[in-house]
């Protein structure tokens, strides 16, 4: 999946001129987070984010002393070195930089215009979609040896369970570089058959697997 599929494309935005009040109204109004600041060609030139509008915005104890302050322009409180993506870049690594870099929210730019944006939230709920875990289903995890075709083996196992699969995530073992750990998501409410034929075929099944509960 690329970022294209998933990004915002109706993007509120202001200019550097416009000021902190004009920002918290936009917020107010359209319930978002994070203003793309752009220029009079659409060029991005920075990002205005609530985290940056708390700051600035003097709180309710020092109002009368700085009444001036939300009517100061963005380009003093926005973030210029903002990091960015392409509407081609895959969503995994989108996730990636949020995680890195940790940020909220990031502006897609394509021939120098601003596009789109993602944010967390967007990552969130696409990784929701792609494991599945928004659906009826089971979760099975199995620790299985790195090696060539065992993905396959796995599959045909729960194929002839004649059971839908909804979503698989491989990560490391921690414990063993030798072995990978496979989190399979079935369209089963009841994979207790399906563990046992995963088990008779001599798969280490780590999940579900509950202390005292035969299956």
């Amino acid at each position: 999946m690329i970022v294209e599929e998933i990004m915002k494309t109706e993007v509120v935005t202001l200019h550097p001129t416009d000021t902190i009040a004009d920002a918290i109204r936009v917020m107010e109004t359209n319930n978002i987070r994070h203003i793309p600041i752009i220029n009079e060609e659409d060029n991005l030139v920075g990002l205005v984010t609530i985290s940056r509008l708390k700051v600035a915005t003097p709180s309710t104890f020092r109002t009368n002393e700085n009444p001036n302050d939300i009517k100061k322009p963005l380009e003093l409180i926005m973030e210029q070195n903002v990091i960015t993506g392409h509407p081609l870049d895959f969503v995994e690594e989108a996730a990636a930089v949020f995680y890195e870099h940790k940020i909220s929210a990031i502006p897609i730019i394509k021939d120098r215009k601003l596009v789109g944006i993602i944010t967390e939230t967007d990552i969130l709920r696409t990784m929701v979609e792609l494991t599945g875990a928004h659906q009826p289903g089971s979760q099975i995890e199995i620790r299985v040896p790195n090696i060539t075709g065992i993905l396959s083996d796995i599959a045909e196992i729960i194929r002839k369970r004649n059971a839908n699969i909804l979503s698989v995530l491989v990560y490391p073992d921690k414990q063993d570089e030798q072995y990978k750990i496979l989190v399979v998501r079935v369209q089963l409410m009841n994979p207790v058959r399906l563990v046992q034929d995963l088990k008779e075929a001599g798969h280490h099944v780590l999940w579900p697997n509950l202390p005292g509960i035969s299956l």
